[in-house]
């Protein structure tokens, strides 16, 4: 049986008001369903817009998406309720607890009661933080908020989940306990759209990948497969350097 495609992207482009270049030039990608899909490239190549594009927070120039089956333009209302979101900055109100947090992120999606408590709690439990449940988020380390915020955005059981740099910053320790997290949610049925600049990790991580700069598709495939035809180059960080260069992204 052929894979379904829950998103595909078709000429999408994004060019910012006052910008003279384009932060997506007509990327053209097809993403199936279940995958862990890497979308990598250097600062600015256009990953955080492509998955801003995705999640309805920015319109794109020209182009479109599907999320689905369902036309982003058209239908964002629908598509909301299927998708994650986990951005790269901490989304959580740091005077609250954890809990709290998670409740009132949880009311908005809609869930109450002891479904919502049975949730929050099993999400904090297999992240290792039910016995902080009741500390504040500004007394956590970096590595237990982003473990919060990952339960943020995968309380109401996604179909889809977009993580934008959701590793960054971390200990060995926190990262493999996310990392083993989200791929036991992939093998029950969730599609990871992913971004990171931490190439071994995307190689050993992603289903997919693909390698984007300055806005277009430099390659796209399944990570041994991109190794194995470039017999010159043994990894996934040789590859991503050849295709974008050395040169330094400061932006």
């Amino acid at each position: 049986m052929p894979e379904k495609t829950i998103i595909t992207m078709e000429n999408l482009s994004k060019t910012y008001k006052g910008s003279d270049e384009p932060a997506l030039d007509s990327i053209c990608i097809r993403i199936p369903e279940k995958e862990i899909f890497g979308l990598l490239g250097p600062n600015g190549a256009g990953k955080t817009t492509t998955i801003h594009i995705l999640c309805g927070l920015l319109q794109p120039t020209s182009g479109e998406a599907t999320i689905n089956g369902l036309k982003l333009d058209r239908h964002l209302v629908q598509i909301r309720r299927i998708i994650g979101v986990v951005p790269q900055e901490i989304a959580l109100y740091p005077t609250l607890t954890a809990w709290e947090n998670l409740q009132f992120i949880g009311n908005m999606y809609g869930l109450k009661g002891m479904a919502l408590r049975q949730r929050i709690e099993e999400c904090l439990d297999m992240l290792g933080l039910l016995k902080f449940a009741g500390r504040k988020i500004k007394t956590y380390s970096g590595g237990m908020k982003r473990r919060i915020n990952l339960i943020a955005g995968i309380l109401h059981k996604p179909r889809i989940l977009f993580l934008d740099e959701p590793t960054v910053g971390m200990d060995v320790q926190s990262r493999t306990v996310i990392l083993d997290y989200l791929k036991e949610l992939n093998k029950s049925g969730t599609t990871v759209i992913y971004t990171s600049h931490y190439l071994e990790e995307a190689e050993n991580f992603c289903t997919q990948i693909a390698i984007l700069d300055y806005g277009r598709i430099l390659v796209q495939g399944r990570p041994k497969e991109l190794i194995a035809n470039e017999p010159e180059y043994t990894d996934l960080e040789s590859i991503f350097l050849h295709l974008t260069g050395r040169h330094l992204r400061d932006n």
